[in-house]
């Protein structure tokens, strides 16, 4: 017997599961890298193998105009926020056990909640402000202080988790009038620039094998982001949102495999208040006007500048179909 298409919700939480699996298995070789190289040089090399692959989004970006920023300081400002989470968050991947730096970094829709009332001018109903308040207390459940040594790296994933807030906030705001190209090549330029500077004072020679995995971690960045792509494109953002807490499932099943890494029942403990906050800050979004989600209408994974992971394609402004051509039309979900 035939079987009929399959749901779109189905069919985008099932793209979505695929991204997160990958970019979590991304973020195992990073930490494997971090073991042995400063974040500094890993970023840069992620970028060097990553501009090959962005061509092929400058390629089909026909848009007419510059490479100008129509908003120059937000741009600026955007920038400057990838470059920060990409190179803090390489950089709690590699100290940290990974299911801690995911529970933090699992705090993104609370902060974006709370970016959004000054950036956005959106208005946060008190339901949701007590799901972000019981979620930042997720939080401190995970870090616990007074009970354990913070170290850096646990202010770095925390940075990361700000920034990257940011970040895709800026691009909610400016998405519908910003080139795709423009939005995506400032941060890869920009972490380029940075880290090339800065390599001379971190640089240890790579033996091929160690090369080889950076790139491996340019195609994997690359592959997820067009599962990713797809996955807000086939089903509602209320239900592809929601999926990216499974890498909590990889992070516990890499660390274990790979790094001897048990989660401690802080970590699950917080992980899941966490998680919930953020189940029910995408629900409670479902139900208000589309203006006023800005959880589900912003990226699920925080954009770091190392890869061509685009944020104009998953902006609200922005919807890419099967074609690959841009529908301003079409109502994006994202």
């Amino acid at each position: 017997m035939a079987r009929g298409p399959m749901n779109p919700n189905v069919k985008g939480a099932s793209f979505a599961l695929i991204a997160f699996a990958v970019f979590a298995s991304h973020d195992v070789i990073i930490k494997v890298l971090g073991a042995s190289y400063s974040p500094i040089q890993i970023v840069f090399f992620g970028v060097v193998f990553s501009f090959p692959l962005a061509m092929l989004y400058l390629l089909r970006d026909t848009t007419s105009g510059t490479l100008l920023p129509v908003h120059p300081w937000w741009m600026a400002a955007r920038t400057v926020a990838a470059v920060i989470t990409g190179f803090c968050a390489f950089y709690a991947f590699s100290v940290l056990p990974l299911a801690q730096v995911y529970a933090i970094l699992f705090a993104a829709p609370l902060l974006i909640t709370i970016l959004a009332i000054p950036i956005l001018g959106e208005q946060v109903r008190w339901q949701r402000w007590i799901a972000v308040f019981i979620g930042l207390c997720g939080v401190l459940i995970v870090l616990r202080p007074g009970q354990q040594e913070l170290a850096l790296g646990h202010l770095a994933a925390l940075i990361s988790a700000i920034c990257g807030s940011f970040a895709s906030i800026i691009v909610r705001k400016i998405g519908r009038e910003e080139r795709t190209v423009v939005i995506m090549l400032y941060p890869m330029m920009a972490n380029f620039v940075v880290m090339a500077a800065l390599l001379p004072l971190v640089y240890q020679p790579m033996p091929l094998a160690d090369l080889g995995k950076l790139g491996v971690i340019a195609v994997l960045a690359w592959i997820a982001g067009r599962f990713l792509i797809a996955a807000y494109n086939s089903g509602e953002a209320v239900i592809v949102a929601p999926m990216q807490y499974s890498q909590i499932l990889w992070a516990t099943f890499y660390g274990v495999l790979f790094f001897d890494e048990v989660p401690d029942m802080p970590t699950i403990a917080g992980s899941a208040v966490i998680i919930a906050s953020g189940l029910f800050i995408v629900l409670r979004e479902s139900s208000a006007p589309g203006s006023e989600r800005p959880v589900q209408r912003t990226r699920s994974r925080a954009e770091t500048g190392t890869s061509p992971r685009v944020s104009a394609f998953l902006s609200p402004d922005r919807k890419w179909g099967r074609s690959g051509k841009k529908n301003a039309s079409k109502p994006d979900n994202s």
